[in-house]
């Protein structure tokens, strides 16, 4: 069992207001409602707007946790914004939210890993808590991935979308939430699912370099349905339990048939999974925290469930944490 101070105490998300339906899709690559249902059961997704970025979202779901859990946030010491869609190079996006809400004295860091980027935000905030150096920390999955998506591109055009959530993790050696983690990665795989920046060229291989998503949806399908699994047996058996044990397993929100399979090879029931993607689509490091406060508000989630989360995606990289549910 992982020694751990944390607890995990309030919950907010934010969606911008625009749609994108599948029928909208229709009109813009050769797709259709059905297919687009059949191969990754997304009905919609959400738009940003033209001016609205990922410190905009990220903003606004911290407006959302702090109006429904009534959390003073001015004593929070660390913010940290896991998002692979930053609104600059610098300044941070966590540095930008830190600036919108007034908080003093506190320290700012964006995070990226992808799909993975929520999980490890919560990882990193548990050490820092449980290590004694802050009480109180902000972790918000935020992305307005509509931005880095080229809608040319039938194959990922239908996946993405935007969206942020964020969650308040305080010092609390009593009732942590923190029980057990696994991470991994395949940084040689990279080349699978990358965005450029300033290089255009992996391992020698020369990249489409528009800064936009691309991804070899086959090869990310095959790592991830052979390997989470295993990273999902490994989080359970690091914390004590057997995986059918685990109330709620809340994957990264890649694709629905991804998740089918995944929870077929780990022999845990599709019923017990919690997803965000048939709204929101595939919102990367924003996927496991809306899932987990759509459960919230659907009155799915109860005190002491056992949540397993793995997030998996760019990098290539993984990350499960086993968390209990004490809000």
């Amino acid at each position: 069992m992982l020694t751990s101070k944390a607890r995990v105490t309030a919950i907010g998300s934010y969606v911008p207001e625009k749609k994108i339906t599948n029928e909208d899709l229709e009109r813009i690559v050769e797709t259709n409602n059905d297919w687009i249902i059949q191969r990754t059961g997304i009905k919609e997704r959400r738009m940003a707007e033209e001016n609205e970025f990922t410190s905009d979202l990220a903003y606004m779901a911290v407006l959302d946790l702090m109006k429904r859990y009534s959390k003073p946030i001015e004593d929070v010491e660390m913010i940290i914004v896991c998002t692979m869609t930053p609104d600059f190079k610098t300044p941070s996006v966590a540095a930008i939210v830190q600036g919108k809400l007034g908080i003093k004295n506190a320290g700012t860091i964006d995070l990226n890993a992808a799909c993975a980027g929520f999980t490890y935000g919560l990882h990193v905030a548990n050490g820092l808590i449980t290590a004694g150096l802050n009480k109180k920390i902000l972790v918000i999955g935020a992305e307005a991935l509509t931005k880095i998506t080229d809608y040319e591109d039938r194959t990922s055009c239908i996946l993405f979308g935007d969206g942020a959530s964020a969650v308040l993790v305080e010092y609390d050696e009593k009732n942590p939430s923190f029980l057990s983690f696994f991470l991994d990665s395949r940084g040689e795989a990279g080349k699978n699912l990358y965005a450029t920046s300033i290089s255009e060229q992996m391992d020698g291989i020369i990249l489409k370099a528009d800064g936009n998503i691309v991804q070899n949806g086959r090869e990310v399908y095959k790592w991830a349905v052979s390997t989470v699994p295993k990273g999902m047996k490994a989080v359970a058996n690091n914390g004590g339990i057997d995986l059918l044990d685990v109330d709620w397993f809340v994957p990264h929100s890649a694709n629905l048939r991804m998740i089918e399979s995944i929870c077929e090879k780990s022999g845990y029931p599709l019923e017990k999974t919690l997803v965000s993607l048939i709204d929101y689509g595939n919102t990367s490091s924003a996927t496991i925290p809306l899932a987990m406060d759509l459960a919230v508000k659907a009155g799915k989630l109860k005190t002491k469930d056992k949540l397993l989360l793995f997030g998996f995606g760019g990098g290539l990289t993984q990350a499960g944490l086993l968390i209990e549910w004490n809000i």
